[in-house]
């Protein structure tokens, strides 16, 4: 690569040699031909003085007029990025003089850091990425008379925080980029990039919206009935900054009077208070929580509650736990040993600390996901040598469901009735509700205490306890009243090969315990307060194209249960069985790879063994396509064989489809059963539309809509520059994982579903930043703005259209009244309301203004008025325009 460069620099050395032989040939002034040279000089000295400071002796003892212009790369850590870029410096084949002042193009920078540029109306520049935004003064950048406008290797430092070297064998410039490159190993994790929204333009969600809705058909029958229509209606949408959610029932689909309101409400979740309203399960244990129908108020201090595991429901009592408990890590060391903190199964440290003459290290606050089960370890470096092996040891802990952190506090209030559900509408049958708080009163210890009045007049006790250095988490809520009902979950680990969890309701008491004898084997037991006891051993292995896994227990009623899952190759056996009867089942992999079971031969043996004995033995195939739908099932599925019990035989088939856009069909036809030689049959379908701009398929997840919202986003060609979609104006989708930057993330980062008229996201309710990155625009076109503050409530998508209107761009030479380039001339565009783009001419005079929307604007020149440029939809969007000014 280097001997390529010299080539090229040799090349553009006699070049430069020819030019300046012409300037002396046509240049008559002898002062002229004298005073070129001391200004290029001077042009030099003052670049090669550093940045940072002005006594510089080093650099101050460099020739000034040894800098030259050459051809280097420019990597970034060890990926090459940009060859052939042009810098203004001096190397002496050992190494590189003066790097510090060494000239990069300032085009060549902002292309290979990935800035976008903004320019704005008081003329400064805006530059943004994911890792930095400042603003600079285009006035007092540096110009060079070949390069144009330029960094300095120290500006670089100094502006952005990227350190630079010079490498002699690659030839290349090797770039630091702090917010590109990965941390090196037992360094502190970085905190990842701050979402910035000040100064953004807004979107809200309309105040009342119509997300979707969904249909459920089931036909079912026999050869000899008539068949059974049931179904199942819902619709959500959001309404003044909540959602509202409808479901009803339809136990005979024909006939309107059986259909039933199942469910009806409205709920807002902000990060201090909630909503509940209209159906609701209850806050406190209630044996009809589905039935219950009212108000309830929830109110946090100092926590934040999870996010919801499943979207499609709401239940007050986990809008009272907290989505991250600050939990304090401690243990024994030997003076002088430096402690690192580690998360997971990694080497990255989140914190240290040097442990004193008390010999205890602690780690205060550290922040435990109840949705995940934290895992930490403690790196323990004797005397603090980093070179020694350190010791290593775990530092798991869990938090209780239901435990906030010490000196958070939630309360609710609750009020309503139990409804009759034996009429369409629900009415007042019974009067409940309650009140409760919950107060965290230590790291360790939450406690509640409420009332509720539920058929009688009940107090409520709460604990949740999980003390340090001891391996028990307690979770009890207790009814006291006429009787006195406790829930409990009480979980003992001594260490990580056993375990005993006590669980108790209102139906019974449980104790499991299990032992991990080694890595494949274990034993079992349980005791229940309504049935027998009882005990087994478990095995599991796995090894290349073959698995085992298997369960055996005994009670002591003498019943037997057992569980078999045997693979090897392409056949897997499936063995299950208890009092009641057993299911056998061999499955033989059609298909070529291992990995993929597209056909596949099946083989099932059914027993049922209570009062009766019945027996059910099938022979079919099975088809399952590679492709799913968004919801997870196949695009499509098929089963076809053939089947006899005691009594009879038949053929059996089943197909199922979600091909179609909205809708899922499944279908089954059964001609023998294991308890029945009837024929039977059964259809279902699901259908659900989108109802948010304009009428499209759904993709059957409509109910998660009652905690989640999202982003609809259409990019459109605005032709006529009116910032609204007019119906010829066609909405553009391609290259959106490059177009669009969510929260400082690639959009492929939040799994979107990309349709041809639009982009949907599905997020939890907040606000979220979107950026609109120029690699995607098309060709000749961009975006108004730069970044959208979009906000994001439960309920509904929030529309974001974004106008995407054309971008023009004017190149030229500037020439002075001699008909000769000037170079470093600043070239700007000041439109009427305005807006600014800026251009700073090479050597050659050559200027490139780029991406300049519809409008008229003025050029300038070194800030002298020039002409008018008038920019509308009849212009082309690339021309060249030279320019003549007086210097």
């Amino acid at each position: 690569m280097k001997t390529k460069y010299l080539l090229t620099l040799s090349l553009l050395t006699a070049v430069l040699g020819t030019f300046e032989t012409a300037i002396a040939q046509v240049t008559t002034n002898e002062s002229s031909i004298k005073i070129l040279p001391d200004l290029l000089n001077s042009e030099l000295m003052h670049s090669a003085a550093p940045a940072t400071s002005a006594n510089n002796s080093n650099s101050l003892l460099t020739p000034k007029t040894e800098f030259s212009v050459f051809p280097v790369g420019i990597n970034i850590g060890d990926r090459n990025v940009k060859s052939g870029a042009l810098v203004r410096g001096q190397e002496d084949g050992r190494q590189a003089l003066n790097f510090a002042n060494w000239r990069l193009s300032y085009d060549d920078i902002i292309q290979v850091l990935k800035f976008n540029v903004t320019t704005l109306a008081d003329g400064q520049i805006e530059v943004r990425s994911a890792g930095i935004v400042t603003r600079l003064n285009p006035k007092k950048l540096r110009t060079d008379p070949e390069l144009g406008l330029v960094f300095s290797i120290q500006d670089l430092q100094t502006l952005f925080g990227v350190k630079a070297k010079f490498d002699l064998n690659e030839y290349a410039i090797i770039l630091e980029v702090p917010w590109l490159t990965q941390p090196a190993t037992n360094t502190f994790e970085e905190t990842e990039t701050p979402v910035v929204l000040n100064g953004l333009q807004r979107l809200y969600p309309g105040k009342l919206n119509i997300a979707g809705m969904e249909q459920r058909v089931n036909a079912t029958g026999t050869g000899d009935t008539t068949p059974t229509y049931t179904g199942d209606t819902l619709a959500v949408g959001s309404a003044f900054g909540g959602s509202w959610f409808v479901r009803t029932t339809q136990s005979q689909l024909q006939d309107f009077s059986t259909w039933k309101l199942a469910e009806a409400q409205f709920l807002r979740q902000t990060d201090f208070t909630d909503y509940f309203v209209g159906s609701q399960p209850t806050f406190w244990q209630s044996q009809e929580t589905r039935n219950y129908w009212g108000l309830t108020l929830v109110q946090r201090q100092g926590f934040s509650p999870p996010q919801s595991l499943s979207a499609g429901s709401s239940d007050p009592r986990q809008r009272l736990q907290a989505a991250v408990v600050g939990r304090t890590i401690a243990g024994k060391a030997e003076p002088g040993t430096l402690v690192r903190l580690v998360r997971g199964f990694g080497s990255r440290a989140i914190s240290e600390v040097l442990v004193d003459s008390s010999g205890i290290y602690r780690f205060e606050n550290i922040k435990s996901d109840r949705a995940y089960d934290s895992n930490y370890r403690v790196f323990l470096y004797p005397q603090g040598r980093l070179t020694a092996p350190p010791e290593i040891r775990e530092a798991s802990f869990s938090t209780v469901p239901g435990q906030i952190p010490a000196g958070a506090s939630a309360f609710v209030v609750s009020g309503g009735w139990q409804s009759d559900t034996d009429t369409q509408i629900p009415s007042m049958r019974e009067l409940r509700g309650g009140v409760a708080g919950r107060w965290g009163l230590s790291p360790t210890l939450t406690v509640g205490l409420g009332g509720v009045y539920d058929d009688s007049l009940q107090g409520l006790a709460e604990v949740f306890w999980r003390p340090d250095n001891f391996p028990l988490q307690v979770a009890v809520s207790a009814l006291a009243g006429s009787k006195l009902e406790a829930i409990a979950d009480i979980q003992f680990t001594p260490s990580p090969n056993f375990s005993a969890l006590l669980s108790s309701d209102r139906y019974s008491s449980r104790l499991n315990l299990n032992w991990q004898l080694s890595r494949s084997f274990s034993l079992y037991a349980s005791a229940n307060s309504r049935d027998a006891t009882s005990g087994g051993v478990q095995f599991s292995f796995s090894g290349k194209n073959v698995f085992t896994f298997a369960r055996a227990g005994l009670d002591t009623k003498n019943r037997l249960r057992w569980y078999l899952l045997q693979g090897l190759g392409r056949l897997e056996l499936n063995l299950q069985g208890n009092e009641v009867g057993t299911n056998s089942a061999l499955t033989y992999n059609l298909s070529q790879d291992n990995g993929n079971t597209e056909h596949s031969l099946l083989l099932n043996y059914e027993t049922r063994s209570q009062g009766r004995s019945d027996r059910l033995l099938t022979l079919g195939w099975q088809y399952r396509s590679p492709q799913r739908a968004s919801d997870g099932n196949y695009l499509w599925e098929a089963q076809l064989g053939y089947g006899m019990n005691s009594g009879g035989s038949g053929l059996f088939a089943s197909l199922g489809t979600t091909v179609l856009p909205g809708v899922m069909l499944r279908g089954r036809y059964q001609g023998v059963s294991l308890t029945s030689d009837e024929s039977s049959f059964s259809v279902e379908l699901v259908s659900s539309l989108g109802l948010q701009a304009g009428i499209s398929p759904g993709d059957r997840h409509t109910s998660e809509f009652r905690t989640q919202g999202g982003l609809l986003i259409q990019p459109f060609f605005d032709r006529n520059n009116n910032s609204k979609r007019d119906p010829s104006e066609e909405i553009y989708t391609e290259n959106c994982d490059l177009l669009l930057i969510l929260n400082n993330q690639p959009l492929t980062a939040w799994r979107p579903k990309i349709q041809h008229n639009r982009i949907l996201l599905r997020l939890p309710p907040n606000t979220y930043r979107l950026d609109f990155d120029p690699a995607g625009f098309p060709p000749d076109w961009q975006a108004h703005l730069q970044a959208l503050a979009v906000v994001v409530s439960a309920g509904s998508y929030t529309p974001v259209f974004v106008p995407l209107v054309p971008a023009f761009s004017r190149t030229g030479v500037v020439i002075d009244m001699q008909n000769k380039p000037i170079a470093g001339a600043t070239v700007e565009a000041i439109g009427k309301s305005g807006q600014r783009k800026f251009s700073v001419t090479n050597s050659a005079g050559v200027y490139y203004l780029e991406g300049l929307s519809q409008g008229e604007y003025t050029l300038t020149v070194n800030g002298r008025s020039h002409l008018r440029l008038k920019l509308d939809t009849s212009t082309k969007p690339f021309q060249e325009l030279n320019l003549k000014a007086k210097v």
